[in-house]
């Protein structure tokens, strides 16, 4: 049986989770929290694909500017570089574990698999697996986790909270099972891999988005939080209120969709010479525009336009769901509205993952890298994951030397608190931030939602110390807490760069500053 200090717990079973607890498990022991909710978050519903310096043509350099400006100034170009460098590797390892990605049958094919290309890129450099490549690359890695002998899987545990020991290095995690008991997991390494914060707002590309609790959980030991509010909005989200969130791929608009408003007319070509294919951040807000001025609830997204037989080959997972809401994309156009997809920021770590806190690493959209700056350029975020899980798996090969327990918690008193009141809470909360802190903003509206987070926070505050813990309400007190954070970056930025648009500070400053935070810096 292993020691506290040979262990190694991974929070959270994402693409970035399972890559690093399936790198690692030869050398250390790992235990992976993986709850039921994984098999829906972002990873698995990861469409587009996986960028990476494939085709010969393709070069670093090009991927390299590429995201550089898709960063809008505030990419770390060292960890840019670092990411492309090791994304062949990357992919030549999911293909030694035998992801299925889609082959290219052309005889004069430039590289094996096919590869599309995606908004802000200058080439086709996304392999992957028709239109489901998240859900190929999540699949392949859960069957090898399984098989590992040295992994130990907790699907009924969630991490409400770190461990700490007297010199406040990380030394594993307080969790509750599916019947809110507690249990304390104590390892010599931490690592999380539990998502962004798209959750923070009501409408998102996931069925069952995460709220940023592990960049919380960081910030309560003493690590900084960079970048929070550069939220990505996904531009292309399909629009039914009646269904659960899908993601319209972007690689719908490479292979050559066209937005059109509501009269049926083209909009993109005359907002950004790249038309589809500009970054995200210019396609959300030009899409929110175009809904302003019409009106309406949403645009369309055409790709009518291609044979029947391509648009089925090269999206059936798309196809097949649309025409279950009885939508046929070969015919009709696709109704899409933008929805939070990808949070650009989140705890500060260094090139091997590691955090300011002693023992404590982030791998996956927990982190900010630097390789985002203030706009994700598509695709790039499982790439990422996979360069920085492994990246990781090579610090965390040998045991600390520095063991020792963590601190004593004081046991959990009080009623537990309803769920429909955990619920409206957490509601109320995202009705704040999608109306005040997203797509476009202002200071009035930033000052309005920091004020109702506020009151909101008395509230949770009240709860979270007088009753008995839950996951939920856990969630409701990580996440209101990291919502006044974001505000507060908002709110400081005193320019429009990248993801943050500010009407009354439009302007983009001259000098590029990331923006940092702790906990502490709240009053």
């Amino acid at each position: 049986m292993s020691s506290p200090a040979e262990r190694v717990l991974v929070i959270g079973g994402g693409v970035a989770g399972l890559a690093l607890a399936l790198d690692l498990a030869d050398h250390r022991p790992v235990t992976l929290l993986r709850p039921a909710s994984d098999d829906a978050g972002a990873s698995r519903w990861a469409q587009g694909g996986i960028a990476a310096v494939l085709d010969p043509a393709d070069d670093t350099e090009a991927h390299v500017a590429d995201t550089l400006i898709a960063g809008a100034g505030l990419c770390d170009e060292a960890a840019v570089r670092f990411t492309v460098a090791q994304g062949p590797a990357a992919i030549a390892w999911l293909l030694e574990l035998g992801v299925p990605f889609t082959r290219d049958p052309r005889p004069e094919a430039p590289y094996p698999y096919h590869l599309t290309r995606e908004g802000g890129h200058g080439a086709r450099r996304i392999i992957h697996a028709e239109d489901a490549t998240g859900r190929a690359v999540i699949d392949t890695l859960v069957a090898r986790v399984e098989a590992h002998p040295h992994i130990t899987r907790h699907p009924t545990l969630t991490a409400i909270g770190l461990l700490a020991d007297t010199s406040g290095a990380c030394r594993g995690a307080r969790c509750l099972d599916d019947r809110g008991e507690e249990t304390l997991l104590l390892a010599g390494d931490t690592v999380l891999a539990s998502g962004g914060a798209s959750g923070l707002y009501r409408h998102t590309t996931s069925p069952c988005p995460t709220r940023g609790e592990g960049m919380l959980m960081a910030a309560e030991l003493g690590a900084r939080l960079m970048n929070l509010e550069f939220q990505q909005f996904h531009p292309t989200c399909l629009y039914d209120p009646q269904g659960a969130p899908f993601l319209i791929s972007e690689a719908v608009r490479g292979e050559g969709g066209i937005l059109r408003n509501r009269a049926g007319e083209r909009f993109m070509p005359a907002i950004d010479p790249r038309a589809e294919l500009a970054p995200r951040d210019i396609v959300a807000r030009a899409i929110d525009a175009q809904i302003q001025h019409d009106g309406g609830e949403h645009v369309w997204l055409d790709i009518s336009h291609l044979p029947a037989q391509t648009i089925q080959h090269l999206f059936p997972t798309i196809h097949a769901h649309c025409l279950g809401r009885g939508l046929d994309i070969t015919q009709a156009p696709i109704p899409v509205v933008p929805a939070a997809h990808y949070s650009c920021g989140g705890v500060v770590t260094d090139l091997e993952g590691a955090t300011e806190v002693a023992h404590l690493y982030a791998i996956g959209e927990v982190a900010a890298t630097g390789l985002h700056g203030a706009n994700r350029m598509a695709s790039n975020s499982l790439l990422e994951c996979l360069v920085f899980a492994r990246a990781a798996a090579r610090a965390l090969r040998q045991p600390p030397l520095d063991w020792q327990p963590p601190e004593p918690l004081a046991p959990a008193t009080g009623p537990a608190v309803a769920p429909d009141t955990i619920a409206a809470l957490q509601e109320e909360l995202g009705e704040v931030m999608s109306r005040r802190v997203a797509i476009v903003r202002d200071d009035a509206g930033l000052a309005e939602a920091d004020s109702q987070l506020r009151e909101l926070g008395e509230r949770v505050t009240h709860l979270w110390h007088h009753h008995r813990p839950s996951p939920a309400l856990a969630s409701l007190w990580h996440s209101l807490r990291l919502a006044r954070l974001t505000v507060g970056l908002a709110q400081a930025r005193r320019e429009s760069r990248g993801l943050h648009f500010n009407r009354d500070c439009p302007d983009t400053a001259t000098e590029a500053r990331p923006s940092t935070i702790r906990l502490g810096d709240l009053d």
